[in-house]
């Protein structure tokens, strides 16, 4: 028992009154003498004597290995306590880091849910805008097809349009009878449908034609005109004449017209009307539309 003692002593205080020597010198051994002397001796006690005598140096390696394994130990702890820290400094850096992407991830997702409502807005007008130019296109090939339409029509519509002056040779009449006027100067007649061999105007087509004269008058008497529609007369205008001046009356009809019909100017017996080079007494007429 006093060597377990003894032996727990040398563990426990290797630098205490062991100053003696690294060795362990007659300083250690002694006080483990004394500490064994202090009891009553006998011969077991002398035999455990010799046997801690003997294996004292071995305790004493023993205890010196384990202080530089402590030493290595600690040293090794120092070592592994720095690289803790800067463990722990790279940990703090990557959270830091971690933070600073997580703040740049929330950033780029607000952007691009901005981005994707502005993308949602841009292909709702472009679907608005496409809906619109299906319909511009709708539209535009309608008008195109009525174009054509208007285009054939217009093609196949007559055109008729005349325009002529009486005469050159001055005063016409009066006369004892009513005359056909023949205006023989002729400077429109699209369509030919007048005639100025015979002053006749002949209807090509169904239709609503305008018709008009002007009739001038030189002379102190009366001037005058008939309007005629087959042999049908539609108007009669007159106009006394007070002196030597020119003077004038002019009018104008709107008829429905079948396709042969005719119309001709008739001058009254006794009445006279002018005309020279600069074309007073004129006839002239234009098909509106066709029926």
């Amino acid at each position: 028992m006093r060597v377990v003692l003894g032996l727990l002593l040398l563990l426990l205080g290797p630098c205490g009154s062991g100053a003696q020597g690294e060795d362990g010198g007659p300083g250690e051994v002694g006080e483990i003498n004394t500490f064994l002397e202090a009891g009553p001796r006998d011969e077991g006690d002398e035999q455990t004597e010799q046997t801690t005598k003997q294996t004292t140096p071995d305790i004493w390696a023993e205890v010196r290995a384990v202080r530089d394994m402590v030493v290595e130990l600690q040293v090794e702890l120092r070592n592994m306590e720095a690289r803790v820290k800067y463990s722990e400094g790279q940990v703090n850096q990557l959270k830091t880091e971690l933070i600073v992407t997580k703040v740049h991830v929330e950033q780029l997702q607000r952007e691009t849910s901005v981005q994707e409502i502005r993308l949602t807005a841009i292909e709702s007008k472009t679907r608005d805008l496409e809906e619109e130019n299906a319909d511009l296109q709708t539209r535009l090939s309608s008008s195109e097809s009525r174009i054509d339409q208007l285009e054939r029509k217009n093609a196949e519509k007559p055109k008729v349009a005349f325009y002529t002056a009486l005469t050159e040779a001055g005063n016409v009449g009066p006369y004892n009878t009513d005359i056909t006027l023949k205006y023989s100067k002729v400077f429109t007649n699209i369509g030919n449908a007048y005639n100025p061999a015979t002053g006749f105007f002949t209807a090509p087509v169904n239709g609503v034609y305008y018709l008009q004269f002007t009739v001038c008058g030189s002379k102190k008497l009366y001037m005058a005109v008939f309007l005629y529609k087959n042999n049908q007369r539609i108007m009669y205008n007159h106009k006394v004449k007070e002196g030597g001046e020119l003077d004038y009356f002019t009018n104008s009809v709107v008829l429905e017209l079948k396709a042969g019909d005719e119309i001709h100017l008739d001058l009254p017996s006794d009445h006279a009307v002018f005309d020279d080079r600069n074309n007073y007494s004129t006839f002239s007429g234009s098909l509106l539309f066709p029926l």
